[in-house]
């Protein structure tokens, strides 16, 4: 089963951005932009962002 994170690897804020991007196999500023445009134009980006921000756990790091 597979689980939404946030990233250390790809993060440019806090990771969010990119442990969505890594979900769904997607490149990272895709989602950035997303962010970014819903911001601009309706404010909900940012509030979704910090939502996400809270509620998604690290990942952990695998030392192999």
């Amino acid at each position: 089963m597979r689980r939404i994170y946030r990233v250390e690897e790809d993060k440019v804020v806090d990771g969010v951005c990119g442990g969505i991007a890594e979900y769904f196999d997607i490149d990272p500023v895709i989602v950035r932009i997303i962010f970014l445009l819903t911001t601009m134009f309706t404010g909900v980006g940012l509030v979704a962002y910090i939502i996400c921000a809270l509620a998604f756990p690290k990942k952990s790091k695998v030392v192999a």
